[in-house]
């Protein structure tokens, strides 16, 4: 076919394809001619949870091939339960280890920041302690002794971690890195910048109750709506105690909802102190954080439950980049809320059940 052909055909191609966006602009307009754009939603599992994408884009590109790809390798970076993640062998590794996928990086350094500026509250390398009170792949352990925390203790703490830009190490053989505190938030930034990096501005990113609200949801012209789970909600009955509106913040919840065990009639929270080993007994119930980050929004909402909602609230006065909404109970039992004046205007709360 020579050129001149060529050059007709790709014109008329060109002329089909005006007309299809033009005919689907069309289609989506209201009566009052402001065009109302359908999402594109979609979702999957990862990372023992699942994952749910609404977004919108004029030509309808369906990205979910790439996002579980993506996944897979964030999962190969940084998943505990995956035996041959660099995670995982850095923590059979007695000294140092080069890691091999770009993903892993990035999480510890957030990790180890988040560390150091909560003094210890949120430490990935906790989860010797985590598994020791039965939260790890056998849940029937027995109770540990007082001689048991004291011994993991001693290999317990991100001052025994370091890193440069292609290799980690640790002074303590023992100790092992847990990115199950900032995994979820730290997927779904990934998934985030992959969108962006293709053009998506209007988003709303959710990865085991993580995420990130880019922009405004285009089909009602407002800021993404997300409602805070109640801490009183049963795995049958869901129900919410607040709602906040975001545009361009990440979001994390964090609370022993579900996540805890029964010993002898007695509750044992997920959350442990790292400090002491044992379980953070605080009055705090869950901890919301809004960042510009899921990672950030993720580590800082556990290290809130664990120091509690009153040291939560002093320490928030020193990271004005931070939002948070606490649910707490008062000495005089009764259930109360705290929230930071950065979300005055975008939150709205609803009763709470007892």
């Amino acid at each position: 076919m020579d050129n001149r052909w060529k050059n007709a055909l790709y014109s008329l191609l060109l002329i089909v394809a005006l007309i299809s966006v033009w005919k689907w602009r069309e289609l989506n307009k209201s009566k009052n001619g402001t065009t109302i754009m359908e999402p594109m939603k979609i979702e999957g599992e990862t990372m023992g949870t699942t994952y749910h994408i609404t977004y919108f884009d004029e030509t309808n590109r369906n990205f979910k091939a790439s996002i579980d790809s993506l996944l897979v390798l964030v999962n190969k970076s940084i998943n505990n339960y995956d035996p041959e993640s660099d995670v995982s062998r850095f923590n059979r590794n007695k000294t140092s280890f080069v890691y091999s996928l770009p993903y892993f990086l990035p999480a510890a350094k957030k990790a180890l920041e988040v560390a150091q500026e909560s003094g210890g509250a949120f430490d990935p390398t906790v989860m010797p302690l985590v598994y020791a009170w039965g939260f790890g792949s056998r849940k029937d352990k027995p109770l540990p002794t007082k001689g048991q925390i004291d011994s993991i203790k001693s290999f317990v703490g991100f001052d025994k971690i370091n890193f440069n830009s292609d290799s980690i190490w640790k002074t303590n053989p023992k100790t092992q890195l847990d990115f199950g505190g900032i995994g979820q938030g730290y997927g779904a930034d990934v998934m985030t910048d992959f969108l962006k990096a293709k053009g998506i501005k209007n988003m709303l990113v959710e990865l085991g109750g993580e995420g990130m609200a880019c922009g405004i949801n285009l089909k009602s012209g407002e800021p993404w709506e997300l409602g805070i789970l109640d801490p009183n909600s049963k795995r049958d009955s869901l129900f919410f105690t607040a709602y906040v509106k975001l545009t361009d913040r990440s979001f994390t919840t964090s609370g022993n909802y579900f996540n805890y065990r029964v010993v002898d009639g007695k509750k044992y929270s997920h959350t442990i102190d790292p400090q002491t080993g044992y379980q953070a007994e605080r009055a705090i119930l869950s901890s919301s954080v809004f960042a510009q980050d899921a990672s950030t929004a993720d580590a800082w909402a556990t290290a809130f439950m664990v120091m509690g909602h009153e040291k939560a609230i002093e320490q928030l006065k020193q990271h004005p980049e931070l939002d948070a909404f606490f649910v707490y109970t008062s000495t005089a039992g009764k259930i109360e809320t705290y929230y930071t004046q950065g979300l005055k205007d975008l939150i709205e709360l609803k009763q709470s059940k007892k």
